[in-house]
């Protein structure tokens, strides 16, 4: 699944009781106004903490100082996710083109088993142009498959070779009731506070005799009758905490789509592409649509990395000479194992020197071949950058996919890097409250909250999740690669590493405790290194590795 805050459900939305009704804590409240949000935030991930006073990664600093006058080389990011508008008039000219292939001729020219694959890889499409949008997760379809196999039976009665899939089946069917439950509570009380809601709305208007009110209209209401008092007195709160209804009819459409889509048993858009998902040796199907259905996200994670720098639109991406491929594996529910795998394979095999992975499930069936597909891709010397996730969880105890670290005696993956996302503001609340941590599973922080970059259509939205953090960490990477090519990939993620700004000491929130406690950790302790990463700091370790070797 996308991991940016928004779509992290259960985990980090809360639901408050407040004048008997329900109301969506920080998401139909907006303690700022949108606009002026997006222009006190815009590009502050590339700010300096010195001169700018934010937390950002000295991206502009890097240039201005040490980058001025150099020459760098094109570095190929692979952008694996939801899709991407490759049409975007701040992402176009930083598309990745297959030159080896001749557009719209229908024929496989480099014979990579891809036709037309000029810009990347749909995998989550047919030869006839239809596309999977919205999918099931991950814990529905174990679930659904292994339920008939594995239900009513007891665990005297699973045979030696059944075990593992029995210990995975029963972790499924606790995770998806509980989800199951939780979702369909959850509307039924959104559904209870509409009503509320809409019944007070309708009853101020027919008593007003207006069609619209303000907060100086209820406060001039001044009848006695008990229900219209409840009315005003509901009304005049939400008004004073910013409700925006348009909001929260999103969020309760999103709970909806949950019993639709993600937790509907018999759900199966698969069918449209006609695959054997058990069959990983499987791996010529798609289409060359990368932008596909639902391409925000993946638009958004593009910008980040490499949206096109000082042409006055937008927003301004981290690496200046990058070329973005995408790959679309990722729909509106739980990516498939089976195509991450190809994804990575084919982002490898046609050049990407970088990989963004802003995506993660907690349920992953075939991890060993996802695995596998990592370290294929450590040997070809490609650095894989994950997104740490956005339930507040300490991944240490609660694993999430892909990861770079299977046990089981094998070797860790040495060119991957997990990363949490972090704030604009030097405060308590430099974590970013939905960020997953981990100080055995998580490398590094880097910006993730309200970030400002492209969407579809030549639009720009601001989004928050480790999504966001993510291509930070591998938009510095392409930039320092890029200028100092001849690094290896194991010393460009040493200086990733090395060169990050430490707050270990710094006190932050300490996740998952009531904010009004203010119950603290030290940031130290949230992830191996407890620090930020920096363009300008990697910028000067490199140069100052590579001086004399050009």
């Amino acid at each position: 699944m996308k991991v940016y805050s928004s779509r992290s459900f259960l985990k980090i939305i809360s639901l408050l009781a407040f004048s008997q009704s329900l109301l969506f804590s920080g998401f139909i409240f907006a303690s700022e106004d949108p606009d002026t949000l997006i222009n006190k935030t815009i590009n502050w991930q590339n700010a300096d903490v010195a001169s700018d006073n934010k937390m950002g990664v000295s991206t502009e600093k890097a240039y201005k100082v040490i980058l001025k006058g150099k020459k760098s080389k094109k570095i190929i990011v692979a952008i694996i996710d939801s899709g991407v508008d490759t049409d975007h008039e701040d992402l176009k000219s930083n598309i990745w083109t297959n030159e080896k292939e001749i557009p719209g001729n229908g024929i496989d020219d480099d014979k990579n088993g891809y036709v037309d694959d000029i810009h990347g890889w749909n995998f989550l499409g047919n030869s006839k142009g239809e596309n999977v949008v919205e999918e099931s997760l991950e814990v529905t379809r174990v679930y659904a498959k292994m339920h008939v196999k594995f239900n009513n039976r007891k665990p005297s009665q699973i045979k030696p070779e059944e075990k593992q899939d029995y210990e995975l089946y029963q972790n499924a069917k606790i995770a998806y009731e509980g989800e199951y439950n939780d979702t369909k509570s959850t509307l039924e009380r959104l559904n209870g506070f509409y009503k509320k809601y809409s019944d007070s709305d309708a009853l101020v208007k027919m008593h007003l005799k207006k069609e619209t009110y303000s907060l100086d209209d209820l406060k001039s209401i001044t009848v006695s009758d008990s229900t219209l008092s409840a009315a005003v007195n509901l009304l005049s709160r939400l008004i004073q905490n910013d409700f925006k209804l348009e909001t929260f009819n999103k969020q309760k459409a999103h709970f909806e789509n949950t019993l639709k889509y993600y937790l509907n048993l018999e759900f199966n858009p698969r069918s449209i592409i006609g695959d054997n998902t058990d069959n990983l040796k499987d791996s010529i199907y798609g289409n060359n649509n990368v932008r596909g259905g639902g391409a925000e996200h993946g638009t958004h994670v593009a910008g980040i990395v490499g949206a096109i720098r000082n042409n006055g639109k937008g927003i301004d991406g981290i690496a200046d000479n990058v070329q973005l491929m995408a790959v679309r594996v990722v729909p509106d529910g739980d990516e498939r194992d089976k195509d991450i795998i190809n994804a990575i394979h084919y982002a490898v095999n046609n050049g990407a020197k970088i990989i963004n992975m802003s995506f993660g499930k907690t349920i992953s069936p075939q991890k060993e071949g996802v695995f596998q597909a990592l370290k294929y891709a450590e040997q070809r010397g490609v650095l894989l950058v994950h997104a740490a996730g956005n339930s507040s969880e300490n991944i240490d105890k609660v694993i999430h996919y892909p990861t770079g670290d299977l046990g089981k005696d094998q070797k860790p993956v040495s060119t991957y890097l997990c990363v949490g996302a972090s704030a604009m503001d030097k405060d308590n609340k430099l974590r970013g409250n939905f960020s997953n941590f981990g100080k055995k599973t998580v490398d590094l922080f880097a910006p993730g909250v309200n970030i400002h970059s492209s969407i579809p259509n030549n639009k720009y939205e601001s989004f928050n999740g480790t999504s966001m953090a993510c291509p930070v960490v591998a938009g510095v990477a392409a930039l320092v690669w890029s200028y100092y090519p001849e690094l290896s990939c194991l010393q460009l993620r040493d200086i990733l590493v090395k060169s990050s700004v430490s707050y270990k000491r710094f006190k932050v929130l300490k996740p998952n405790t009531d904010p009004s406690k203010v119950k603290t950790i030290k940031f130290g302790k949230l992830s191996k290194t407890g620090a930020i990463v920096n363009a300008y700091e990697a910028v000067k370790l490199a140069e100052e590795l590579t001086k004399g070797k050009k």
